[in-house]
């Protein structure tokens, strides 16, 4: 049994991922604030305040891979310092403590953030340089920047916004909106953006424990296809038996209502594009396990099924 940890453990993806890990024969220190279930093979970690300075050493020690997710999300209320903190200095406290530790390989979970805005003009690969354009983003990119100073054998991930079973935050209220039974005035929306399914993001992880060739280095990720918020819209009622029951606004009139309203950020993830080729990872032998309209299915339907690396 080869022990892994994973930072993150109650959160959307770790909730996931750890059972996935477990499956293929790790024992996973599931690092956490608080308990949540686990495997049984699974060992949980407590620790209710990383910025207090944690002693990551004995958590660490003996351990095969470190798999980093915890971090604080983005949101309009946070302050800079605190995403400086928790994103920024405690990966750097993590990644030192891996690398003191001898730790073979650290996959940090960075974001598409810390290379762009919400929107882009083009495709993003990992040839662009990173342009982030908020507090969140930047303390992802300064975590990326600390994490390759460290000496410790990384592997960074990018990815877009990721879907699936149980998610939360913005993603979890456009589903609410697209399930309720009222038309939508998105049927002009034909900007196409990127996601990324949870499976897919596990089927990752779990190629880069095993795969050398991506040690050092950094992937953009996303599903191979993009859609567009009125595709998104109609795969999802679709699901549920409805018909889209989508009509067209012009996208400038609702841009221009959102940016009096204060929101420019929120029409660019509505009407912006964002799209992102993981033909990197591909190349390197990656394959995604998934395709978006399956994966939207298993998110409108609730649906848990075991993940497998």
């Amino acid at each position: 049994m080869r022990p892994i940890v994973v930072t993150g453990a109650s959160g959307f993806i770790g909730r996931l991922l750890i059972p996935a890990l477990a499956r293929t024969g790790y024992i996973v220190r599931a690092v956490s604030r608080r308990s949540v279930p686990l495997p049984p093979s699974s060992e949980p970690v407590i620790v209710p305040d990383f910025t207090t300075g944690t002693d990551w050493r004995p958590i660490l020690a003996g351990c095969e891979a470190v798999v980093h997710l915890g971090g604080l999300a983005h949101g309009k209320e946070t302050a800079d310092r605190a995403f400086d903190i928790i994103n920024r200095r405690v990966t750097t406290q993590l990644a030192d403590a891996a690398a003191a530790t001898g730790v073979p390989r650290f996959i940090f979970i960075s974001s598409i953030r810390a290379q762009s805005g919400p929107s882009a003009r083009r495709i993003l690969t990992e040839a662009d340089d990173p342009m982030p354009t908020n507090a969140y983003g930047r303390s992802k990119l300064a975590a990326e920047m600390a994490l390759r100073s460290t000496g410790v054998p990384f592997t960074i991930f990018r990815p877009v916004v990721v879907y699936g079973p149980g998610v939360k935050g913005n993603l979890h209220v456009l589903v609410r909106i697209a399930l309720s039974p009222w038309p939508l005035p998105l049927a002009a929306f034909r900007n196409r953006r990127s996601m990324l399914a949870i499976d897919n993001l596990i089927s990752a992880v779990c190629f880069a424990l095993d795969s050398p060739a991506t040690l050092g280095e950094t992937y953009v990720l996303a599903d191979e296809v993009p859609i567009s918020v009125a595709e998104l819209m109609s795969i999802l009622r679709s699901n549920v038996g409805r018909p889209p029951g989508l009509f067209a606004v012009p996208p400038k009139l609702l841009e221009a209502a959102l940016s009096v309203l204060g929101q420019r950020e929120l029409w660019q993830r509505l009407g912006g594009e964002l799209i992102v080729d993981a033909a990197k990872l591909r190349t390197a032998g990656w394959k995604p396990t998934i395709d978006t309209a399956t994966g939207l299915q298993a998110l409108t339907q609730n649906l848990h099924p075991p993940i497998h690396c």
